[in-house]
C-alpha cells in the first residue's frame, strides 16, 4: 500500500468535543436525550447514543446481546471506509467505538441513528488507552497502522506504531475477555521482494521468497505474525482469541493520498505524468469499498467459523483489472484532464536505480537538518516495477466474500473523488 498515511500515531492533539480543533481540551460528553448532561475533563471519549428510548444494556452485550465493534485506526484512509460499511452494512450492530488519535470532523455526520457510536481519542501505542477502548467489545477491527515507504517517519517509530501498537491490541483483547480480532496486515508481508521476484497470479499459499529490508513490510510482516501466533491464546473469561489478517493489494478509491498527490503533481506539469515504469509490469488493486466489506464479512462470520478462519490470511481482491501502476492510476487522473506520456519509459532504469540511491543518500544526510522523503527511492523502485498480482478465491470459499462493489462503480467513484479534488482546489 505505497500512500503516506498516519492513522494511530505518537503525540497527543486534543480537541474540544463539538468545538473547535485543536482547543487544548477534550470532552467526555454525553447526550441522552432532553435530560442529558455535558461534563467536561481532560479526556478522550465522546459519544453520540442512538435515537432516544432506546434501551441500554450490559456493555459487553450491548442491547439483546447485539455485538459491540471496536474500530481502532477508525478515522483513516481505510478506518473511515469500515466504520461507514458496518454502520450500513451490519445490522447487529449496537455499538461502534471509533479508536483514533486525530477525530475526523466527519464523525459528526454520525449522531443520529440506531447505532451508538462512540469517538475514542486515543493513542495505538499506549497500552492503558488500548485497554480502556476495547474493555466489553465483542470484536475488533484494527486497521490502525502508519504507512510509510517514503521515509517521513523514523524506524523506530513504524516499529513502536505498527509492531508495539498491535501487541497492544492483542494485550487488551486478552486481558478484557474480547475474543475477535480481524487485522489489517498488507500485500507487502509478502512483497514484492527487493530482488524483484514476479509474483504472478498467486495465492496465499504460492510459494514466495518474502525478502524484507525497508522498515514498513519488515513491521507489517512482524505485526501480522503476532496476530496469526496470538490465534488460541486465552482471553480473560477462559474462551480462545479468534484472530485472522487481511492482505489488501494496493487499495484506492476516495481518499487515497497517493491518487491526490500524482493528481496535483500532474497539474504542476501542465496536465501531463511521464512514464517511468513499463506497461507490461502488472499489479493488483483493490477498491477501498471492497476492503472495507470483507472486513465488515469477516468481523461477522469470525464467530460461526472460528475454526476454519481462525489463524487464516486472506488477500483483499476483487475484478479490478491488473495494470501498471502509471496506467491503472490513469485510469481515474485520465477523465479528470491528465496525459501519461511516453509508451515505454522515458529514463533507463539503470537512471532511476541511481536516482532512487541518490536520493536515500539525500534523504540520510540532510534527515538531522530537514524532512526529505521523494517518491522515488530503491524500495518504492522495487515494488512499482515488479509484477505483484493475485488470483485467489479463499476469502470467497471461507466466508461467502463477493466485491461489493463492480469495477465499473468502484471507477465511477473513484473519478468523481478526484473531481471533486480538482474543483477544491482551484
Amino acid at each position: 500500500m505505497p500512500v503516506e498515511e498516519r492513522v494511530a500515531t505518537r503525540g497527543r492533539l486534543w480537541q474540544e468535543c463539538g468545538g473547535p480543533r485543536g482547543g487544548g481540551w477534550a470532552g467526555l460528553c454525553s447526550w441522552n436525550g432532553p435530560g442529558g448532561r455535558r461534563s467536561k475533563r481532560k479526556g478522550r471519549v465522546c459519544f453520540w447514543p442512538a435515537r432516544p428510548g432506546r434501551r441500554e444494556d450490559s456493555p459487553s452485550g450491548g442491547q439483546s446481546g447485539r455485538p459491540v465493534t471496536v474500530a481502532a485506526g477508525g478515522c483513516g484512509f481505510l478506518g473511515e471506509h469500515v466504520v461507514r460499511m458496518l454502520l450500513q452494512r451490519e445490522p447487529r450492530l449496537c455499538e461502534l467505538r471509533i479508536f483514533d488519535l486525530h477525530l475526523g470532523p466527519w464523525l459528526d455526520e454520525l449522531k443520529t441513528g440506531p447505532v451508538r457510536v462512540t469517538a475514542i481519542q486515543g493513542d495505538v501505542t499506549q497500552a492503558h488507552e488500548v485497554a480502556a477502548a476495547v474493555a466489553g467489545a465483542h470484536v475488533v477491527i484494527h486497521t490502525a497502522g502508519l504507512v510509510d515507504v517514503f521515509g517521513k517517519a523514523s524506524p523506530e517509530t513504524i516499529h513502536e506504531v505498527n509492531v508495539q501498537g498491535t501487541q497492544n491490541v492483542i494485550e487488551a483483547c486478552v486481558q478484557t475477555g474480547t475474543q475477535f480480532l480481524v487485522y489489517t496486515s498488507s500485500m507487502e508481508v509478502v512483497g514484492p521482494n527487493v530482488k524483484g521476484h514476479p509474483f504472478y497470479r498467486g495465492n496465499e499459499d504460492t510459494p514466495y521468497e518474502a525478502v524484507h529490508r525497508h522498515p514498513y513490510p519488515c513491521s507489517k510482516a512482524l505485526a501480522e505474525r503476532l496476530v496469526l501466533e496470538a490465534n488460541g491464546r486465552k482471553v480473560r473469561g477462559g474462551l480462545p482469541l479468534v484472530t485472522c489478517a487481511l492482505r489488501p493489494t494496493g487499495i484506492y478509491g476516495e481518499g487515497h493520498q497517493i491518487m491526490r498527490d500524482f493528481y496535483h503533481q500532474g497539474l504542476r506539469l501542465g496536465g501531463r505524468l511521464f512514464r517511468a515504469i513499463p506497461a507490461s509490469v502488472e499489479h493488483g488493486r483493490v477498491y477501498v469499498g471492497n476492503v472495507a466489506w470483507m472486513h465488515v464479512l469477516v468481523a461477522r462470520e469470525l464467530e460461526q467459523r472460528a475454526a476454519l478462519m481462525g489463524g487464516q490470511v486472506y488477500f483483499c481482491y476483487d475484478k479490478s483489472p491488473y495494470k501498471s501502476y502509471e496506467d491503472f492510476n490513469m485510469e481515474f487522473l485520465r477523465p479528470c484532464g491528465l496525459r501519461l506520456v511516453g509508451t515505454r519509459p522515458l529514463l533507463p532504469y539503470w537512471l532511476l536505480v541511481f536516482l532512487a540511491a541518490l536520493n536515500a543518500l539525500l534523504q540520510w544526510l540532510l534527515r538531522p537538518l530537514l524532512l526529505y522523503a521523494p517518491l522515488l527511492n530503491p524500495y518504492t523502485l522495487a515494488v512499482a516495477n515488479t509484477t505483484f498480482t493475485v488470483s485467489t478465491n479463499k476469502a470467497q470459499r471461507h466466508f461467502g466474500y463477493e466485491p461489493l462493489f463492480s469495477w465499473e462503480d468502484s471507477r465511477t467513484r473513484t473519478i468523481r473523488w478526484v473531481q471533486g479534488v480538482e474543483s477544491s482546489s482551484q
